[in-house]
Order: C-alpha cells, then sequence, then structure tokens
C-alpha cells in the first residue's frame, strides 16, 4: 500500500514551501489532511502530483502549490468566517477549517456533497457547514464572511458573490483569460472592492463563472 503520510510530507517540502508559503498553519493542515481521501477512487494515486485532479463533470481539485498560495494570500485568521465556493469532496474545507473559526463549504453537485459530508465528519470538521446550491449564487443566508476563495478559475464574478463579502473581508479569485489566468485578492472597504495581483496560475472556469457572450449588431 503506498505511503500517503510520506507523500503528503513530500508535497509540502517540494510544491508547498517553495511556493513562498511561509504560514505555519496552512503547512500544518496540509500535513495533517489525507488529500488522497478527497479525489475519487480511481485518482488516488494522482492525490499528490504537482497537477490538478479531476474529480466530476469538468470540476478539479487545484494543485497544491495554488491552493496554498492562494491561503496565504487570504492571510485567514482564527476568528474568520470562510465562504468556500466549490468545495468538491471537501479537501478545502477540511483544510481551511483547521485555520480558521468556521467555514461554509458551497457544492451543486449531489454526488459530491454527500461524499463531502462523510469525509468531513469522519476527520472530525465539525467546523464545516455543507450547503447545497448553485455556486455563482453563493450562501448568502450564511454570510457575511470575512473571506471566500473559489475553487477553480471565474471569468466574470456576480454581484451577489462580492455582496457576501464583509466589509474589511478578502476575496481569492484566480480570473481567467483563455488558457491563462492570474490570482488576485479583493479587499472590501466601504463597500467597494480593489483588487490587486497575487500570482500567476491557471483552472478550468467555474459553472456559472463564465465571461457573458456580448451582443454586437
Amino acid at each position: 500500500m503506498p505511503d500517503y503520510t510520506a507523500r503528503r510530507t513530500m508535497m509540502v517540502d517540494t510544491q508547498v514551501r517553495p511556493s513562498d508559503v511561509t504560514e505555519f498553519t496552512i503547512i500544518d493542515a496540509m500535513l495533517r489532511i489525507p488529500r488522497e481521501l478527497f479525489v475519487p477512487s480511481d485518482k488516488t494515486e494522482f492525490a499528490y502530483i504537482d497537477e490538478q485532479v479531476v474529480l466530476e463533470d469538468g470540476r478539479v481539485l487545484l494543485d497544491p502549490r495554488l491552493f496554498a498560495k492562494m491561503l496565504e494570500v487570504l492571510d485567514l485568521t482564527k476568528t474568520d468566517l470562510v465562504l468556500d465556493i466549490g468545495c468538491g469532496f471537501g479537501y478545502s474545507s477540511a483544510v481551511i477549517a483547521r485555520i480558521v473559526e468556521a467555514v461554509v463549504a458551497l457544492e451543486e453537485d449531489d454526488t459530491m456533497l454527500r461524499e463531502a459530508e462523510t469525509l468531513l465528519s469522519d476527520q472530525g470538521a465539525d467546523n464545516v457547514v455543507l450547503q447545497s446550491g448553485a455556486l455563482d449564487q453563493g450562501a448568502k443566508d450564511l454570510g457575511p464572511y470575512d473571506a471566500i476563495i473559489l475553487q477553480g478559475g471565474v471569468e466574470t464574478l456576480p454581484d451577489q458573490v462580492l455582496a457576501q463579502l464583509k466589509d474589511g473581508g478578502r476575496i481569492a479569485c484566480l480570473f481567467m483569460k483563455g488558457p491563462v489566468g492570474s490570482v488576485k485578492i479583493g479587499y472590501k472597504l466601504d463597500g467597494a472592492v480593489s483588487w490587486r495581483f497575487a500570482f500567476n496560475g491557471a483552472a478550468p472556469v467555474l459553472a456559472g463563472f463564465e465571461a457573458k457572450p456580448e451582443f454586437v449588431l
């Protein structure tokens, strides 16, 4: 049987730390959460590679480097309430739950949502609240949020998602333009969000976050 603990350590030592991720809580969480459990059973062998792992219907588990760097630039704290949009089988929420006070894990795929419920319970992540619903609608009833993170790319960000961010909160988004993208952090102040570039990355665009086609006469 593969030594997943050793693979987890190697993932952190060769992918996460060299990517300027220094926050202990992130490193500790990624060392502790068994990533291999949060992918389809036929993909466990690929759980720790430096690539995205395909989940269902075009959805992916972000590669460890990209995910860890997004958490680092979000600057999460123990008192934060975080909205995790597109949690898939729950890996991202399990990691974030070890860093913050509480996580709302939003997923629209019923199969992944049911599996996430079991997996998160098995990991003792009792500060994660699973929410079923369209990703582009967010989870308004449980907000507002100190931080929001999206587990996939976006071309456009719906106003209703930004509206769920607290004043003083921040949001991490991977904005895609064709095959390339950039992670930006948005800071909300007095109701307006200002963005700053963090680093480059790429991932499939989440359903509901595609650019709207322009009408041309």
